[in-house]
């Protein structure tokens, strides 16, 4: 498929007009970057590099694996000393503001290596890209970037990268929102045997505390043929699991003109032959519903595993926190998926310290942690984002409040955990193995069926393979086991 792709762009007349549709108008602009990189490879006498790294959640790192398939395609090599690429890419995420300072931090130390290398160009994309004073800092402080997109437009990125080239100046391309999706452009992916895959885009969640909607638009999905097909090309090529992704997959299909729920298209993908496993985050428990618990109770494909944030225990930080159910409805959720699938791993997110929080809301979250007996639960504490809603709240929490509250959490967390996954000790399970342990080459590394990591004596020709093993050993949060022959 490679090579086809290469035929066709090497086959691309430049002296013709870019095509006006997509994806023909970014093959186009791909063969055109192709003949600028080429040129300026010939010059410098070696190929350029390339080094992309991306900040943030799983959407980001499926989009560096676009932006690492187009550079590629029109003739960069990777490096992974960003200090010796001719071409760095950030990838940001502005989740939390010190995401945004520690992108600040790096381009201050790339300035001087710009300074040496004069033909060095910095992209930055992402979410944070998306925040108009972020833009303005840049233009004013850090007039050395030559590339700047957000996350609408990633498509574009030959173009853009074309535009740099004849301009020579920094070249800004931000837009507010899109409902444009486009299909079939290159992408190199990071594992052989796994792939994440977009299933939607953005989100209408509005949580209070989330800046996430604000920078990745109104939801948006995918058709769904264009994501059996896209699944189908991956299975050919060795895949064996894939994670379907979205803000909230669980209201994937709403806005289609033949509408279709998430759980209608986990029976579609299921269908898929030579597929062996589907994962898929992130569920918000407003939009859970039954139809879905029961498409996952009758699947022989996807993972026994399910994330779902519940943020706060209590219903009256909920309720602030906008997030559209109470303490007694995800309770009552969590109790129908347990009953459905009764070896589900359950893991979360925890918010602590949110605005108002009181004790007395605090040990409600105690509460749901205890009831509910999570695998395991990232937490946080709350981190003020300017341009939410919860950062102009009143009762911000003291910090050492806070971090009392967060240890406390924690140690149960953490105490729960190791419970919950011990009890598959001595059991046989299947493993998707997915890499040498880092610690000891004589070992490898992979997951279960429900998230949890594996390490048992193997080599390196098992990675993406499904193999039987048995679970000798809990270790808290990973088992040490054998592999059936």
């Amino acid at each position: 498929m490679l090579k086809d792709l290469e035929k066709m762009i090497n086959e691309i007349d430049l002296e013709k007009e870019a095509p006006v549709l997509e994806p023909d108008r970014q093959y186009y602009y791909i063969a055109k970057a192709k003949k600028y990189v080429s040129a300026q490879a010939e010059k410098l006498g070696r190929s350029l590099t390339f080094c992309v790294t991306t900040f943030g959640c799983q959407m980001n790192a499926r989009d560096s694996e676009k932006l690492v398939g187009i550079l590629e395609q029109i003739g960069y090599v990777e490096e992974t000393d960003e200090e010796k690429a001719d071409f760095i890419i950030y990838n940001t995420c502005t989740v939390r503001e010190n995401a945004n300072m520690r992108v600040y931090g790096r381009l201050g130390q790339l300035k001087r290596v710009k300074k040496e290398n004069p033909h060095m160009m910095i992209g930055l994309c992402g979410c944070m890209m998306q925040e108009p004073e972020v833009v303005e800092k840049l233009k004013k402080s850090y007039r050395f970037v030559d590339l700047i997109f957000g996350t609408h437009n990633i498509y574009k990125f030959a173009e853009l990268i074309v535009t740099r080239f004849e301009s020579e100046r920094m070249v800004i391309d931000i837009w507010k929102d899109t409902d444009k999706i486009v299909e079939d452009l290159p992408s190199e992916r990071k594992f052989s045997f796994k792939s994440g895959v977009n299933i939607m885009f953005g989100c209408n969640n509005f949580c209070s505390y989330c800046i996430v909607p604000y920078v990745r638009g109104r939801e948006r999905s995918r058709n769904p043929k264009d994501i059996i097909r896209e699944i189908e090309r991956l299975v050919a090529d060795g895949v064996v699991e894939i994670m379907l992704l979205g803000q909230n997959v669980n209201s994937y299909g709403k806005n289609l003109e033949t509408p279709m729920t998430f759980a209608q298209l986990l029976q579609e993908v299921e269908k898929i032959e030579g597929l062996q496993r589907i994962r898929f985050m992130t569920s918000h428990p407003k939009d859970l519903s039954d139809e879905l618990i029961e498409v996952m109770k009758n699947s022989k494909k996807i993972c026994k595993h399910l994330h779902l944030p519940v943020q706060s225990g209590s219903s009256r930080i909920l309720q602030k926190m906008n997030r559209r159910y109470t303490k007694e409805q995800y309770l009552e959720l969590v109790r129908k998926i347990k009953e459905a699938i009764p070896d589900i791993s359950l893991t979360t997110d925890i918010i602590v310290g949110f605005p108002g929080e009181t004790e007395e809301d605090f040990l409600e979250t105690m509460d749901i942690v205890k009831q509910v007996r999570y695998d395991s639960a990232f937490t946080f504490i709350y981190s003020k984002r300017t341009g939410t809603p919860a950062a102009a709240m009143e009762e911000q929490i003291e910090e050492e409040v806070v971090k009392n509250r967060f240890d406390r959490l924690l140690k149960e967390v953490q105490e729960i955990s190791a419970e919950v996954c011990s009890v598959h000790t001595g059991t046989t399970q299947e493993v998707l193995v997915e890499s040498l342990n880092d610690h000891d080459a004589s070992l490898v590394t992979g997951r279960l069926s429900n998230n949890i990591l594996v390490h048992f004596p193997g080599t390196a020709e098992l990675i993406g393979k499904i193999v039987t093993v048995n679970l000798e050993e809990c270790k808290g949060f990973y088992y040490i086991g054998k592999m059936v022959e």
